[in-house]
């Protein structure tokens, strides 16, 4: 193969939890969250698997991501910018026609300036800011926001209005989600007296979807459920017993395949790899895999991290490299140059989660997720 290691999208798995998320829902309308790549799914692949399951609707972070999910499609979804988009990259959404968040009075007025220049109406999405302290308008900025949206009613179509919260995940920051959703209903209030009706007023993503289903409103951001993970595993608890279930509903989408590049007899006492940080303690039989730090192996899974081969787990020794690892298969029959190594999925009765690459490296879901190269393959298939 041209290609060190494979990750695979199971379009059942995916199939699987969109009807989970929709069940929860009541009917809003579902924005897939596919910036950082997809979650290190693939943004070429996951976008196209995830329109033939019925998704219309993403939201990306940036223009860059903008740009890339229209041309790896045929048929145009709805595009929600929900970060990064200024100067030329929000004259070209503009002209696009690609839904933007509006947080700042510079952005309001180029996005304004646009729309009269080329005729077409800004799409606009209003963040509020409700106690995040990221981005947003503040309480004292909303009469003039307001203002300038009915100044220039022609050149604006109202798509959202929106705020982002800080820690839906966790009960500690109940409080101050709490006073979040007051902060936002308020700011609502105020504009829809002022005859300021958007279509979607949102509040929820993922976490915030399980824990305060309050805030779903007629649109919700789901992000990291979409591809089989729980923002956090308090969210999971709290889902398994409020429904008294301990069986996880969601199914993780990706796999990560890799093969056995080269095998290596070590007597007992030599050392393997780089430095001195792992001694062979009786002869032993190492395999190499050409998967480092490089491909988002993590170095942090120095001597600790698991692979799958012929269905048994074996052990990373040694230091991560940038371009490879070795794994200890001195106690796995038969292994062969060429042999099939699951870095995350199953093989056999053996499983790697992303979760369990988290745990040993101290990494989030998230991070070890969009730390996945680019120029990894990616394959939409039907099953794992």
């Amino acid at each position: 193969m041209f290609n060190p290691s494979t990750i695979t999208i199971e379009r059942s798995a995916y199939a699987s939890n969109l009807s989970f998320i929709k069940a929860h829902l009541n009917g809003a309308r579902m924005c897939s969250v596919v910036k950082g790549n997809a979650y290190g799914h693939g943004l070429k692949a996951f976008v196209p698997m995830a329109m033939e399951a019925g998704v219309d609707y993403f939201g990306v972070y940036s223009a860059d991501e903008a740009h890339a999910l229209l041309r790896s499609v045929e048929d145009r979804p709805d595009v929600f910018v929900m970060g990064m988009v200024d100067d030329d990259a929000l004259d070209w959404a503009v002209e696009q026609g690609v839904e933007c968040c509006i947080q700042d009075l510079a952005r309001l007025e180029r996005a304004l300036v646009a729309a009269s220049r080329t005729g077409r109406p800004a799409r606009m999405h209003i963040e509020i800011e409700t106690g995040m302290h990221r981005t947003g308008f503040t309480s004292k900025e909303i009469p003039q926001v307001i203002s300038l949206l009915r100044e220039h009613a022609s050149e604006v179509e109202l798509v959202g209005l929106f705020t982002h919260f800080a820690g839906a995940e966790s009960s500690v920051n109940d409080d101050r989600v709490g006073a979040q959703i007051a902060r936002y209903a308020s700011a609502r209030g105020r504009f829809e007296r002022s005859g300021l009706i958007p279509r979607y007023a949102h509040q929820a993503c993922s976490a915030a979807a399980m824990n305060f289903p309050g805030t779903i409103g007629n649109m919700a951001r789901i992000g990291i459920m979409q591809y089989g993970f729980w923002p956090n595993p308090e969210t999971w608890l709290r889902y398994s017993l409020l429904h008294d279930t301990p069986v996880d509903p969601l199914r993780r989408t990706i796999s990560w395949k890799s093969a056995v590049m080269a095998l290596t007899d070590v007597p007992v006492g030599g050392m393997i790899g780089y430095g001195t940080s792992c001694e062979a303690l009786r002869d032993m039989c190492v395999a190499v895999v050409p998967v480092g730090y490089a491909h988002g192996f993590d170095r942090g899974l120095s001597n600790t991290g698991r692979v799958l081969i012929r269905g048994q787990i074996a052990r990373v020794t040694g230091i991560v490299n940038m371009n490879a690892i070795s794994v200890d298969v001195t106690d796995i029959e038969g292994v062969e140059k060429g042999d099939e190594v699951v870095l995350i999925g199953h093989q056999e009765e053996q499983s790697i989660s992303v979760a369990s690459f988290s745990e040993l490296s101290e990494q989030l879901n998230y991070g070890m997720l969009t730390r996945l190269p680019s120029d990894i393959p990616r394959l939409v298939i039907d099953r794992t």
